[in-house]
C-alpha cells in the first residue's frame, strides 16, 4: 500500500483526506491511503521521518505528503529538489518521496488558484489587472503562478509595505519574463481598480474588516478569498455588496490537491466533479 498524509498543527479540520480518497476512488487508485498526521511544533523533520519509518515497519511505502500551517517553510528546507515556483514562494505544500530516498518539493497552491479561477469560475487571467492583498506565505505561494497565467499587472498590497516590496523584488525577473507590471503598495494607498482581487491575508479568519477600499473593485470584478466556508463569508459579502462576484478558496483547495495527486500518481483526477460534490455536501451540513 502506498501511504500519503497531510501534516500540520492543527490538522484535524483538514478536508484533504476526503478529497484524496475521492480522487483515488474515481481514478481507480486502490493501492493508496491518505491520512492526517498531527506534528508537534518544531518537529517537522522528525514527523516526516516517523511517517516513512512507520510505513516501512507496516510493510507499506510512504510516497508523499501535503504540508499545511505552520510547516510550509520547514518542508522547503527538508527537500533536496524543489520546483521553481516553490523556490520563488520559499514555501512548499507538497513533498514527494523519491525511490532513491530523496525528497522533491513543490507548491501547488498557486496553480490550484489559477485553475480554479480560469476553469471553474471561467474568468480569464491573461491580460487582466490583479490585486493581491497580503504578502505572507499564502500570497507568496500564488504570485508566481498568477504571473505565469498572463496577468498584465499585479499589485501586491500589504500593511507593511516593505514586506510587499520584498515579495515583488523576488518575483521581478519572472514578471519581466512575462512582460507584466508588478508593484508593491500599502493597503490604504492602492491605486486604481482591478479585474480580480485576491485576499491572501488572515483578516477573514480573524473576522476583521476588509483591509482595502471598495474602489479597488471594477464593476463585475472577481473577488476571491483564499479561506473557505464561514471564514470567507465576510469578504464575499463585502465584494457582492459592491458589485463584484465573490468566491471562496474551496476550489483552490481541491485544485491544489489535484496537482499533488497527479504529481504522486501520474493521473489527473476530475477536480471539477469533486469540487461540485464537496460544495453540495458542505451546503447540506455534512
Amino acid at each position: 500500500m502506498d501511504l500519503y498524509c497531510v501534516m500540520g498543527n492543527p490538522v484535524e479540520h483538514s478536508r484533504s483526506p476526503r478529497i484524496h480518497a475521492r480522487f483515488a476512488e474515481l481514478c481507480g487508485q486502490q493501492q493508496m491511503e491518505y491520512t492526517r498526521r498531527l506534528v508537534p511544533i518544531g518537529a517537522f523533520a522528525e514527523g516526516v521521518a516517523s511517517f516513512r519509518r512507520e510505513a516501512a515497519e507496516q510493510g507499506h511505502v510512504a510516497r508523499g505528503c501535503n504540508v499545511t500551517v505552520p510547516f510550509k517553510f520547514d518542508a522547503a528546507a527538508l527537500a533536496q529538489h524543489t520546483s521553481e515556483r516553490a523556490q520563488l514562494a520559499q514555501a512548499v505544500n507538497m513533498l514527494r518521496f523519491e525511490s532513491d530516498g530523496s525528497i522533491y518539493a513543490d507548491n501547488t497552491d498557486g496553480i490550484g488558484l489559477v485553475n480554479d479561477i480560469v476553469r471553474n469560475a471561467a474568468v480569464p487571467l491573461a491580460g487582466s489587472e490583479l490585486l493581491l492583498i497580503g504578502a505572507g506565505g499564502a500570497a507568496a505561494g500564488v504570485l508566481g503562478p498568477l504571473l505565469d497565467a498572463g496577468a498584465s499587472r499585479i499589485v501586491v498590497a500589504n500593511r507593511t509595505v516593505g514586506k510587499a516590496m520584498a515579495l515583488v523584488q523576488r518575483h521581478a525577473a519572472l514578471a519581466l519574463r512575462h512582460g507584466a507590471a508588478l508593484e508593491a503598495w500599502a493597503l490604504d494607498e492602492v491605486p486604481g481598480n482591478f479585474d480580480v482581487v485576491i485576499n491572501a491575508t488572515a483578516s477573514s479568519l480573524a473576522g476583521d474588516a476588509v483591509p482595502v477600499r471598495a474602489q479597488v473593485l471594477r464593476p463585475g470584478a472577481l473577488a476571491v478569498d483564499l479561506m473557505y466556508g464561514p471564514a470567507a463569508a465576510g469578504f464575499i459579502a463585502w465584494a457582492e455588496a459592491h458589485g463584484a462576484a465573490g468566491r471562496d478558496g474551496l476550489g483552490m483547495l481541491v485544485e491544489q490537491a489535484a496537482e499533488a495527486f497527479e504529481a504522486w500518481r501520474g493521473v489527473r483526477p476530475p477536480a471539477a466533479q469533486v469540487l461540485a460534490e464537496l460544495r453540495a455536501s458542505l451546503a447540506a451540513g455534512q
